[in-house]
């Protein structure tokens, strides 16, 4: 048989056909398999869903418990039936609850990763290789330049401006879901422990991780704070709340930005970022070679990213390989919803036009 009688492209995403469900469909479909909870790859309206319980909760926090007709959680190493395919979940490390699907039939394998991480991160478990005939792989930061350093230096870089800054708020741009968290909980391992300033999208999502046992100390919402508060604080945003007019209640602030992208010092100035953190959630040029060898596969499917380097090497390396053009991932929660009315402050006339 051929892999792709077990899990083929579509344009509603990842088909597998014996099953008759789809891995982190990009429209609404009957049966899915989602693999994180990030709104590139997790939408409303399915009619089944099936994720670990940490996904199935972040979905509901972020797009309300109706989101899908029926939800059924799964647990690393638990393993379904469904409709004749095994399915295996096991962790990815790229935020909490993010999972890799296994599936198994007649004798062929293929592990279906979603978005995973192979570097250290406090707030979710590990990303665990999982042998098998076809590794299914993300490409994000597909290309050598792409070598990320350790978090804890780029924390360190954070800390130390705090040091050089202490009249200045530090805000820092992390997407709401898992890099956000993260960054707090990297503080608090670097001993930090000051409260943390949060815009209004953080505080539902980053209370759920605490309630998961996840240390990220004392929180408190910048909408509540003076402004005296704000003087050599952290203060945490999605990355487009960063440049509304949501961040002018900071006198003189930091602007920092904490993502894979900030390798790119072009990205870094054409947002204005005073300091880049490269802190990523996603493996780089190192990490998806690691994986990709770890898991003993024969095949590599690259789903979305920088697609035709990490072809190339594959095929160098005596795999086949091929990219899988997949659209609509990749842009994970880059938006930043709005405050509820009641948090958000008055802007002063002269600062509104």
């Amino acid at each position: 048989m051929r892999p792709e009688d077990l899990l083929r492209p579509s344009p509603r995403g990842l088909y597998c056909p014996v099953g008759d469900f789809y891995i982190d469909p990009t429209r609404a479909v009957p049966r899915a398999l989602i693999t994180h909870a990030h709104s590139d790859h997790a939408r409303p309206g399915h009619g089944e869903v099936l994720a670990t319980r940490e996904t199935l909760d972040l979905m509901a926090l972020r797009m309300g418990p109706s989101h899908a007709g029926a939800t059924q959680a799964i647990g690393y190493g638990e393993s379904l039936d469904i409709g004749g395919v095994r399915v295996t979940a096991h962790p990815a490390g790229h935020v909490l609850g993010s999972a890799q699907f296994a599936l198994t039939w007649h004798g062929c394998s293929i592990v279906a990763s979603g978005d995973y991480k192979d570097a250290y991160d406090p707030t979710c478990t590990p990303f665990v290789p999982v042998r098998c005939d076809v590794f299914i792989s993300e490409a994000t930061f597909g290309l050598p330049v792409f070598r990320h350093p350790l978090a804890a230096d780029e924390t360190a870089k954070l800390l130390n401006s705090l040091q050089v800054f202490p009249e200045r708020a530090h805000l820092v741009g992390a997407y709401s879901l898992g890099k956000a968290q993260r960054v707090m909980a990297l503080l608090r391992a670097a001993g930090y422990d000051a409260p943390i300033y949060v815009h209004g999208a953080l505080a539902a999502i980053s209370a759920y991780y605490a309630e998961r046992g996840i240390a990220l100390g004392e929180i408190r919402p910048a909408a509540d704070a003076p402004k005296a508060a704000f003087a050599g604080a952290v203060v945490i945003a999605p990355p487009a709340a960063i440049t509304d007019l949501w961040s002018r209640r900071f006198p003189d602030p930091v602007t920092a930005f904490a993502s894979g992208w900030m390798r790119v010092r072009a990205r870094a100035r054409q947002r204005g970022v005073e300091l880049p953190l490269v802190i990523s959630d996603h493996a780089d040029w190192d990490g998806l070679i690691a994986a990709t060898r770890a898991t003993g596969c024969t095949e590599l499917w690259v789903t979305h990213g920088a697609e035709d380097a990490l072809v190339h090497w594959a095929g160098a390396a005596g795999l086949g390989a091929r990219p899988l053009h997949m659209v609509g991932y990749g842009d994970e929660d880059a938006e930043a919803p709005p405050e509820p009315a009641s948090e958000a402050p008055a802007v002063p006339p002269e600062d509104a036009a």
